[in-house]
């Protein structure tokens, strides 16, 4: 509970103040927020958590869903700008009030709201996260975190500044894998780890593409300028609600955005990574025509191979050097792995390597094995890391526990303290990627350089900016349309 809401709970609230909430919920809400039960620390006997829902058809849907099916939360607000997608949440939850502005939410219904979840498209996820921390609630958002990486500080610092409980919904850091992982590590199983690989199958959608021709009619179900929000504004076309925009840079962040924080949380939580040093990229083109490539900058490419620096940590006796591979590319299979075994899942993984040896996973950092997989059942070690009730799976109730018990209470998977710098990581991946579409013309002619290709980007990481390519620098922090704001 935020001190925000402590304030408004102190003893010596009028009896006509809480006589007026119980008409309220009579009315339609389906419970009383905790906050005006009672004093601060005050826990009824049906204490139950009530959640708003921004984004609620997809990801969102099973997301309350899985809020819900915690058995202490209640749904007590859905927001959705497009009425297709919230049709199912809106049959599950009937008793809970329907908005389509995330604004006129929070404005209306700020005092009878205790936490917040957000399962919009990246680019709107900082302005409607902030907007919930600075009224106290606490903050559930899907991955990645954000956008770009001065909103992930800025959420970050928020997170501290308002004393609210938050997660990032990436559920394998809450998974049994990921603690599998850490002590074979801690117990120097694999030796010291100083190279890892993360790939994925990611994208299936399309990227690498132009911008679609004309327009089409923007369907009445759906306000198109409230899903565009922060992003530039641009005409209605076909195919790019619900799914298709990650692959384009106004709004999604490509393959890394979707699985990075999936692939990527392992490293950091086995290895204590924190902030790169530097970062280069590579990325695949398509053939526009049978004798020109093409490259699209308003559009993720089709695939890339990113190499990031890390710096000494705690856990590690030098730097880790850290590969991300999409689009279908995968590292070379480690010698150890039989020719007919799976190498992570097939489509995804996770490869550490260490001096005395190698370890991998799935997605999630699901199905840990040691390398040769024979290790995997050979080798003990004791259990030292609490086990999150249910795996991956309980992460929505952890962070419902969180929430009730209040911030600072209970340990939590993916608060943005975590999940934070795990998403600037990836984000900084994304500076390289565009790195190979910042484009100056030659002096001498119609062409083109290409500044960012074949160089190494070098992070100044108090100041958010590269420092050897500041055209890069727009990327860290975007410009918003006219008309919203962080509000920081």
């Amino acid at each position: 509970m935020s001190e925000k809401d402590k304030s408004s709970s102190v003893p010596g609230k009028s009896r006509r103040d809480f006589l007026k909430a119980g008409a309220l919920a009579a009315a339609g809400f389906m419970i009383v927020p905790r906050h005006v039960l009672g004093g601060p620390g005050f826990l009824a006997p049906s204490d139950r958590l009530v959640i708003a829902g921004i984004g609620v058809g997809g990801k969102g849907e099973s997301d309350i869903a899985s809020f819900f099916n915690s058995g202490k939360a209640d749904i007590g607000y859905l927001c959705d700008v497009d009425d297709r997608r919230a049709a199912n949440s809106r049959l599950k939850f009937p008793k809970a009030k329907y908005y389509k502005d995330y604004r006129e939410m929070l404005d209306k219904e700020a005092k009878h709201i205790d936490a917040v979840s957000i399962s919009t498209p990246d680019h709107n996820h900082a302005v409607q996260a902030m907007a919930a921390m600075q009224l106290g609630k606490h903050v559930y958002v899907q991955k990645p975190l954000t956008h770009d990486i001065y909103e992930a500080r800025a959420l970050t610092e928020a997170a501290k500044r308002y004393k609210v409980v938050t997660q990032m919904g990436n559920q394998g850091a809450s998974g049994d894998g990921v603690r599998q992982l850490r002590e074979w590590y801690d117990a120097g199983v694999i030796g010291d780890v100083h190279t890892v690989y993360c790939w994925t199958d990611r994208p299936v959608w399309p990227q690498g593409i132009s911008w679609p021709a004309g327009k089409a009619e923007v369907p009445k179900e759906l306000d198109w300028d409230l899903w565009l929000g922060t992003a530039p504004y641009k005409d209605y076309v076909e195919k790019l609600v619900p799914f298709n925009w990650r692959g384009w840079w106004d709004y999604g962040t490509g393959a890394l955005g979707d699985m990075g924080c999936h692939l990527i949380e392992a490293p950091f939580s086995v290895l204590g990574l924190q902030h790169a040093t530097d970062v280069q990229a590579s990325v695949g083109s398509v053939y526009v025509d049978e004798f020109k490539r093409g490259y699209f900058p308003e559009s993720c490419p089709p695939s890339s191979h990113v190499t990031l620096n890390f710096p000494k940590t705690p856990k590690t006796k030098g730097p880790v050097k850290l590969h991300w591979m999409d689009g279908g590319i995968q590292p070379e299979r480690p010698e150890e792995l039989g020719p007919n075994e799976v190498f992570g899942d097939g489509g995804n993984g996770i490869l550490f390597v260490g001096t005395k040896g190698k370890m991998m996973a799935s997605t999630y950092a699901e199905n840990p094995r040691l390398l040769p997989t024979s290790r995997t059942a050979e080798v003990q070690v004791k259990q030292k890391l609490a086990r999150v009730p249910n795996s991956s799976a309980g992460h929505y109730a952890q962070w419902v526990e969180g929430c009730l018990a209040g911030y600072g209470k209970k340990e939590l998977s993916a608060p943005f303290e975590i999940s934070g710098p795990l998403t600037e990581a990836l984000l900084m991946a994304n500076l390289a990627i565009r790195g190979n579409d910042v484009r100056k013309a030659r002096a001498e002619g119609n062409g083109f350089d290409y500044l960012g290709r074949n160089i190494k980007l070098l992070w100044d990481n108090q100041n958010m900016r590269i420092t050897n390519l500041d055209e890069v620098n727009q990327f860290v922090k975007r410009e918003y349309r006219s008309g919203w704001s962080l509000g920081v």
